[in-house]
């Protein structure tokens, strides 16, 4: 049951621990339930703690035991990781791939809805962070490490399969082109690639990640409830919702975001690794990305001590005005005019192809499908509750409409705008100039190739690899802001020691997974973890709009 107020104390109990009242008309949660009432406060030789027992102790042990296993057992789970993603990806892609389409259809219904004049903190609330601030955070923790690994390789990977056609054996296609391919022609198969990388860019991983984001703001803003995913339950689960059954959706949340997380940190470590042994010769193995991951994870230790305005925010932003400028000069020294045509060449044949690229039954380009698109939902999906969390913490003062415009459509213009710029240009440089160390490189050396091809190549593969760490900071920083969120029962200001815990943990996970399986395993347990978080946003969706129904609107 909801009504116009709530119990004076509860609410200003919650306000103490960083959930803000609504300012104007809301409909908040009559609950007696007070955020972190459930909590161990204690001091524990000189260190603070402020935690909920069972969500932080169930997760906290599983992932030590993991990560121990993992370590010790490196030949053996390494197979194990390699078949585990095969079987999710081949049997449950349609899964993803429906789910994801979901989430965009609510996303984008509900712009055009009455429910997009709903405020997200009440009909008087302003917006605690200005548009720079908000896309700078939102970008830099969303597909920071991301684009910059897959900005060059996948629109080349998609290009290479797509020229070379179908191949079938048995029956069966074992081509990796997306679609029916574009066999000898190479403007076809540039086209088909740009469309089949913005389809992995653009609109459904914004829309998951505003799903998520969108009922974390509605249920903790408006109806005054923790900001964790349990809350997003209530309307279906009342007050259930603080026992065992929302246990479970937050330890849930937080495997997600580990894993999630751990995927985006292997990769920006295996790029970095291979772009300083690329530049100064220094060893591209396993140590070198062992060090590397400890030594960004104490830089990113030291943001968390910072907190978010001074952390994660200037570091965000810092991160933008570089990227920002790298996309600049790819721009003006690459195949300029290439890529300002290609800019809305590739836009449109991603809408025209959009249709049979999220089609989740009767694909023939199964590889494509399954070892790419699956992989990228359930990889979405996973980073899901730490991004959208974050989204949801610095969106506070927006109209629903304001903020799911936002948050589907710039971010896909600037994503589609970022791969046309670096992947048209190394497109370009195979095609048109016949430079063919880009495409013989491996992926995660294409971007320095690509780059080493312009000019200043060394000074701006540096500015890659800087680029490539600090997003590893935001993204490690703002992770460990978030699991450090859901494990002390929803609050945001718990002592900075457990946040510490959370990204040491982070780091763990990633050697782990890299030592015990290298990228098949990152895959494996992003896919694994993004499974069952799947049913959870499918369920949350129907709680957004009975949620957003009860609540007054703006004129």
């Amino acid at each position: 049951m909801t009504n116009d107020h709530t119990n004076d104390d509860t609410q200003d109990s919650n306000e103490s621990v960083g959930v803000p009242a609504p300012e104007g008309p809301a409909n908040l949660i009559d609950t007696d339930y007070v955020i972190g009432q459930d909590n161990i406060a204690a001091t524990k030789f000189g260190v603070d703690v402020d935690l909920h027992g069972k969500v932080f102790t169930f997760s906290a042990l599983v992932i030590l035991a993991f990560v121990i296993i993992t370590l010790a057992l490196q030949d053996q789970v390494g197979p194990l990781f390699e078949g585990l993603r095969a079987w999710l990806t081949s049997n449950i892609s349609w899964f993803f791939l429906a789910g994801a389409n979901v989430f965009v259809l609510v996303s984008v219904g509900l712009i055009f809805t009455p429910l997009g004049k709903v405020r997200l903190g009440g009909q008087h609330a302003k917006p605690d962070f200005s548009y720079t601030g908000w896309f700078a955070m939102l970008f830099a923790a969303g597909m920071g490490i991301g684009l910059m690994y897959f900005g060059v390789s996948e629109p080349l990977a998609h290009f290479n399969s797509a020229i070379g056609g179908t191949s079938v054996e048995n029956g069966v296609r074992t081509d990796w082109a997306p679609l029916g391919a574009a066999a000898g022609n190479e403007s076809g198969a540039i086209s088909l690639a740009m469309a089949a990388t913005i389809f992995h860019w653009g609109l459904h991983p914004w829309a998951i990640y505003a799903v998520v984001a969108l009922s974390l703001a509605l249920f903790s803003f408006n109806k005054g409830l923790p900001l964790t995913m349990r809350s997003v339950f209530y309307p279906i689960l009342g007050e259930r919702v603080w026992g065992w059954p929302g246990h479970i959706i937050d330890i849930l949340a937080v495997f997600a975001t580990l894993f999630g997380l751990a995927t985006s940190l292997g990769l920006g470590a295996q790029q970095a690794t291979a772009g300083l042994s690329y530049l100064f010769g220094i060893p591209g193995d396993e140590l070198t990305m062992v060090l590397l991951i400890v030594g960004i994870t104490l830089v990113a230790l030291g943001s968390v001590m910072l907190g978010v305005d001074k952390g994660v925010q200037r570091l965000s932003q810092l991160n933008m005005i570089v990227a920002a400028l790298l996309l600049l000069f790819v721009i003006i020294f690459g195949p300029t005019l290439f890529i300002a045509t290609g800019f809305f060449q590739f836009l449109v044949s991603y809408v025209a192809d959009l249709p049979a690229l999220s089609n989740p039954f009767g694909r023939e380009d199964a590889n494509f499908s399954q070892g790419w698109t699956a992989f990228y939902w359930a990889w979405w999906i996973s980073w899901s509750p730490f991004v959208g969390m974050f989204i949801a913490r610095v969106s506070r003062g927006r109209t629903v409409r304001e903020f799911l415009i936002a948050v589907l459509i710039i971010p896909t213009l600037i994503s589609v705008l970022w791969m046309t710029a670096l992947g048209g240009t190394a497109i370009d440089q195979v095609v048109n100039l016949g430079l063919e160390n880009v495409a013989g490189a491996s992926g995660d050396l294409q971007l320095f190739e690509m780059l080493g091809n312009l000019p200043l190549g060394l000074i701006t593969s540096i500015i890659a690899i800087f680029l490539v760490i600090v997003f590893f900071v935001t993204s490690s920083d703002s992770g460990s802001l978030v699991i450090d969120a859901i494990t002390a029962g929803g609050k945001v200001n718990a002592p900075k020691p457990q946040r510490m815990f959370w990204a040491i943990i982070e780091g763990a996970i990633a050697i782990a997974l890299l030592l015990g399986g290298g990228l098949s395993a990152l895959q494996a347990m992003a896919v694994s973890a993004g499974f069952p978080f799947t049913i959870v946003l499918l369920i949350a969706c129907y709680a957004i709009i009975k949620g957003l129904m009860s609540e007054p609107r703006g004129a």
